[in-house]
């Protein structure tokens, strides 16, 4: 895990948005196909300069063209990869990073501004598992920053989704607070990661919308993590 990812847990205080394509207060995406690749315009919506951009994507790339509006970051590495870091620069609030990969059907999984080794404003993120990961990630944080928070947002998301959790627990004979809790409280961040990816299997949801627009409500979570 690079040092990068693990710093997203510090987010704390940002605005949670029900959908997966741009996000305000963060990174607003547009896609663009062109022949061969694809052009991506992330805007800086954060409301600050930034001084890098972290960015993942769901296969192999190869970087082929890099422009900035407001400001500069370099790429730190090499250009083909699944993951990259551009920084040692800035960008203005509102800058734009225009970046063109191939092959076109690549699209990415995890975008966020730096400010330093730390990421700032709303984490751009497509994927159930990637949703996880930051869940994982950010109660792990919280756990050691503010347990007594952590367990209120949790009492919170249980009694917001009672009926929903009554009735999937009678069909499988367990209470879900009894055993999910002992996890959250102890297990570490893949831990975690892996209980939520099992649960969300287990309700036969396979795409970030739908865990976002389905049965459970998730947004006493979401509030408290910055998601």
């Amino acid at each position: 895990m690079t040092k990068i990812r693990v710093a997203c847990v510090v987010l704390a205080v940002v605005l949670f948005s029900l959908s997966s394509a741009a996000l305000a207060g963060g990174v607003e995406a547009v896609f663009y196909e062109a022949g061969t690749m694809t052009v991506g315009m992330f805007t800086n919506t954060v409301g600050a300069a930034v001084t890098g951009l972290h960015i993942e994507f769901d296969r192999e790339v190869t970087i082929v063209n890099k422009v900035e509006f407001g400001g500069y970051l370099p790429l730190l590495g090499e250009l083909t990869g699944t993951a990259f870091d551009f920084a040692g620069g800035g960008l203005v609030a509102s800058g734009t990073v225009e970046l063109d990969w191939e092959p076109v059907e690549a699209r990415p999984i995890l975008i966020m501004w730096m400010a330093g080794e730390r990421p700032t404003g709303t984490p751009y993120f497509t994927t159930v598992e990637m949703l996880g990961w930051l869940l994982g990630e950010g109660i792990v944080h919280m756990r050691e920053a503010n347990p007594e928070l952590l367990a209120a947002a949790f009492e919170q998301f249980f009694a917001t989704n009672a009926e929903f959790f009554g009735a999937l627990e009678e069909s499988l004979g367990m209470s879900l607070q009894e055993s999910l809790m002992p996890i959250i409280m102890a297990a570490p961040a893949e831990a975690i990661a892996n209980f939520f990816n099992t649960i969300i299997g287990m309700l036969g949801v396979t795409t970030l919308d739908e865990v976002l627009q389905g049965d459970v409500d998730f947004s006493a979570l979401f509030a408290l993590l910055g998601l």
